[in-house]
């Protein structure tokens, strides 16, 4: 779900072409989620090889891959690791509305709704070990590194950009600002264009959000916007405050300013039974458990090959994407060469 906060917070569009040469850290489970959900057929299943394996991860991650590569930026994937206690809550939560979701699916499919089959099919996507580690395998053979957090991705990227390791976080969600990343990037991983209910296709170009525009747009510092998340209900705490909205909310941080100001005042005039102290904690005191550095290698092309063919991607599309990655790395040795003279 990630914090609601889209209404309130500054952001603008940007050429992919800005981002040549950086360094970016994106939330692998975020990015699968995307893939797993809106790479399907027009029934609502996901693509599949022959033995009914799900594949539209791996169709994600090498095809829109290569497109980062060839604009040339430098994707890091960040994998979660065990979710705090917190969210246990809401993992439930979104373990239910699956459930749901998978029986409007059969029903639509009893039914030969396509329509409704479309709508459903991609709501209760799992993200099981084996699409963890078939996407690990293939970044690897792609030369792409990826970090395992010892918790969540986001806060794991948006470290990364603070500590100067990359240049900013990338993910659909917000909450990595919460972690005071000093540039967000929202569909980095997207298709270029989105199809419209009626029938029109608009172009998708990437969104920059940069930490302190949003604080100093919003005339709150990073503790009043952790707050301002937290009455607004993030991972942790879903639905926060009954009755506060984003605007609301922002009024109320903006006055009170100190955390315990704020929930003095919303506790008085609200009703709510999560331990706030606890959520702002878990932003707040985030600490990274990595410290290496981050590595690109050379694509291994005959892995890459083996992999992809051993879940029936087509030959020719293999071999034509292939030839990308080799012009890609073709004009880096020029501009290695041009470097050195």
């Amino acid at each position: 779900m990630g914090v609601q906060i889209s209404e309130i917070i500054p952001k603008k569009e940007i050429e992919i072409s800005s981002l040549k040469d950086k360094i970016v850290a994106i939330d692998a489970y975020v990015t699968l989620y995307q893939f797993l959900t809106t790479i399907r057929q027009p029934d609502g299943t996901p693509l599949m090889d022959k033995n009914g394996q799900t594949t539209s991860h791996l169709s994600g991650l090498f095809y829109r891959n290569i497109n980062l590569l060839q604009e040339g930026i430098k994707p890091v994937y960040i994998f979660d690791g065990i979710p705090p206690e917190l969210k246990q809550a809401e993992i439930e939560r979104r373990s239910e509305a699956k459930k749901i979701a998978e029986e409007r699916y059969k029903e639509a499919k009893e039914r030969d709704d396509k329509d409704s089959m479309k709508k459903y099919g991609g709501r209760f996507v799992k993200i099981t070990d084996e699409i963890i580690e078939q996407s690990k395998e293939l970044l690897d053979s792609l030369g792409i590194p990826y970090i395992q957090a010892h918790s969540e991705g986001e806060a794991e990227a948006a470290t990364l950009a603070k500590t100067g390791k990359a240049y900013a976080a990338a993910s659909q969600d917000y909450d990595a600002l919460l972690y005071a990343t000093p540039y967000l990037i929202r569909n980095l991983t997207s298709g270029r264009r989105k199809k419209l209910p009626s029938g029109l296709y608009i172009d998708i170009k990437p969104e920059l959000i940069e930490f302190q525009d949003v604080v100093n747009k919003l005339e709150i510092d990073k503790d009043q916007l952790i707050c301002l998340a937290i009455l607004v209900g993030t991972d942790y705490n879903p639905g926060g405050v009954k009755g506060l909205g984003q605007k609301r909310a922002l009024e109320i941080v903006q006055k009170h300013k100190y955390p315990f100001e704020i929930f003095k005042y919303v506790s008085s005039k609200f009703n709510f039974i999560f331990d706030w102290q606890e959520i702002f904690k878990q932003f707040h005191e985030y600490e990274s458990g990595y410290s290496g550095e981050i590595e690109f290698k050379k694509p291994d092309k005959d892995k890459i090959k083996q992999i992809l063919s051993k879940y029936d991607f087509s030959e020719v599309r293999i071999n034509s994407a292939l030839q990308k990655l080799q012009k890609i790395e073709e004009l880096k040795k020029q501009k290695g060469l041009s470097d050195f003279f």
